[in-house]
């Protein structure tokens, strides 16, 4: 039996890094449980790698990829450079249905997934908060956009989120640094779009790179953006968000943070005659010597599935579904978003300029279907874009080519039209046959039984990409451009790397794990803040509100237990 603590926080990504950071410098002492190796910040990163320098164009061997790979290769950002950030699927087994494949993609090591994140960073909206109950999908949110609002702008302001103020409902502005501008395609598509289509907007995408760096930034060791789009090895200039470089650090400054790596939690420990949690069993991950870890409450930031799995396997006299579960609810009503919905234009015509560097983020297109006031659309929710224009031609049609002197130089001089992409991303509704189950005859290398994941798209969403792709295309063509390329065929349920809702929030403890503090409704002093808390998914990325929830959280808890509650 190891010390005791004030707080355990169970995962040290997105979610865990915040709530860690938010407790420490409330005054609790805090112990942080990573299951995976110690990554450090700058010293393990492959972000000062040139060119000429990448071994074999930073492919990975087709066989090594096969071999450990076989769903984190379905990530674009997997390659030789990146590939310790993500799991090897040969040792981190789950099963699924044969007619129902998903894509869980991973990240076992400090900081999680926050190292290779998109940063995306946009809020849910009061519509958004006000769906379940508005349409009787899914539980209704204990809490509205007004509860969380500011605490999207406390962590706004921290990690750093660029962007522009906008004036939309349906996408409310934040604390913003300064938007990467549009380049000169990307304004011709915004210009063509807002004369054509009334009420649809194209803005600068909202990123947690630093457009610029505030004082408190600064003071972290962090600085701007160096514009050169290859986050996903990780940033020595800190200019986007991770645990790592951001809220890691500030839990460390507090002197109340301890971080255990390789500590695989099996399953958390409760006690029926107070009905409270009491503390963490652990496997370490190379020598499999199992302790337990004692603590006053309990954060489970774990990931969706991760969460769910924990939980499920926490099985007990007074939880014998599983710890927290009495409304059956744990693991059901698994999300995604509808993603790899693509659409490729071309533009002969387009403007004769070209751009500097490569930004971390583009373009957005907010939802614009489906919105209050509207005649409501063959499905329910909405969906909006992410892309991008860049121009053709230039130095990369010299990459192989035979030549010498004046000849050779004159062809990169060349530039071609404009191409432009599109992706849609989709809400998913909660459904309770979409879930994670544990397997009954096979374990882990720790003992621990895999997950099953069973998750398929429904009718709704299948309705909801013919419009997207409809309305890709007219927008592309609007705009002048040619449609080369349209992909309606959605990528694999996971593949958005957006997973959620397996221990939703709700009004009612019958049909939902959490209250409206992200305290669990059978058991008082555990939270879960991670993604198993979304009670709907929006159409947005939503690690924002995972870490605005997680702060709102760890506030609560502090107060709670000053007034002896907890």
């Amino acid at each position: 039996m190891e010390a005791m603590f004030d707080a355990i926080v169970i995962g040290s990504g997105m979610s865990g890094g915040i709530a860690a950071k938010e407790l420490c410098e409330r005054g609790l002492k805090v112990l942080v449980l990573e299951r995976g190796n110690e990554v450090r910040h700058r010293q393990d990163y492959q972000d000062m790698v040139m060119p000429w320098d990448m071994p074999n164009a930073m492919m990975v061997n087709e066989e090594e990829l096969a071999r450990d790979y076989g769903v984190q290769r379905e990530c674009y950002a997997v390659n030789s450079l990146t590939k310790q950030f993500f799991v090897k699927d040969s040792e981190h087994p789950y099963t699924t249905p044969e007619d129902k494949p998903f894509a869980w993609i991973r990240g076992y090591h400090t900081g999680g997934r926050s190292l290779m994140w998109g940063r995306q960073s946009y809020r849910l909206s009061a519509m958004d908060f006000e769906a379940n109950a508005r349409d009787g999908h899914g539980s209704d949110w204990p809490i509205r956009y007004e509860d969380l609002a500011p605490w999207y702008s406390h962590v706004e302001s921290f990690i750093g989120v660029s962007g522009s103020a906008e004036g939309l409902d349906q996408l409310p502005d934040g604390d913003f640094l300064p938007p990467f501008e549009f380049n000169d395609g990307e304004a011709m598509f915004a210009a063509a779009v807002a004369a054509h289509f009334d009420g649809r907007k194209v803005i600068p995408a909202r990123v947690a790179n630093l457009r610029e760096a505030r004082d408190h930034h600064r003071a972290m060791g962090r600085t701007q953006c160096q514009v050169r789009s290859i986050c996903e090895r990780g940033c020595s200039f800190g200019a986007y968000h991770s645990s790592l470089s951001t809220s890691l650090p500030a839990a460390f400054a507090t002197g109340n943070l301890t971080l255990v790596h390789d500590a695989i939690v099996d399953s958390i420990e409760h006690d029926p005659a107070t009905n409270r949690v009491t503390g963490v069993k652990v496997i370490d991950r190379v020598t499999k010597a199992r302790t337990t870890y004692q603590a006053n409450i309990i954060f489970s930031c774990a990931s969706t599935i991760g969460t769910a799995a924990i939980l499920l396997n926490s099985r007990s006299e007074a939880f014998p579904r599983g710890l927290a579960n009495s409304s059956d609810q744990v693991g059901r009503n698994l999300m995604d978003h509808l993603y790899q919905l693509l659409t490729v234009g071309i533009y002969p015509n387009g403007p004769d300029s070209y751009y500097f560097g490569r930004k971390p983020g583009s373009m957005y297109i907010p939802r614009y279907r489906n919105l209050p006031g509207q005649e409501r659309e063959a499905f329910l929710r909405g969906f909006g874009f992410q892309g991008g224009f860049f121009r053709t031609g230039g130095a990369s049609t010299a990459i192989g080519q035979l030549g010498i002197g004046e000849g050779l130089k004159a062809g990169p001089r060349q530039l071609g039209p404009w191409l432009s992409y599109l992706g849609g991303f989709g809400e998913v509704l909660p459904n309770p046959d979409n879930r994670v189950t544990l397997s009954t005859t096979e374990t882990d290398q720790w003992g621990i039984p895999i997950p099953h994941i069973a998750a398929e798209f429904g009718p709704n969403e299948f309705a909801m990409i013919d419009r997207i792709m409809e309305d890709g295309r007219a927008m592309v063509e609007a705009a002048g451009g040619t449609v080369l390329f349209q992909k309606s065929d959605p990528g694999k349920f996971g593949l958005g790397i957006h997973e959620m809702g397996t221990a939703r929030m709700g009004v009612d403890p019958a049909n939902s794990v959490l209250g409206q503090w992200n305290q669990a409704h059978d058991v008082p002093n555990l939270f879960i803040t991670d993604g198993a808390a979304m009670a709907s998914s929006g159409c947005q990325n939503p690690s924002l509100t995972y870490m605005a929830l997680s702060a709102r959280a760890a506030d609560a808890a502090v107060s709670m237990m000053a007034e002896g509650v907890l």
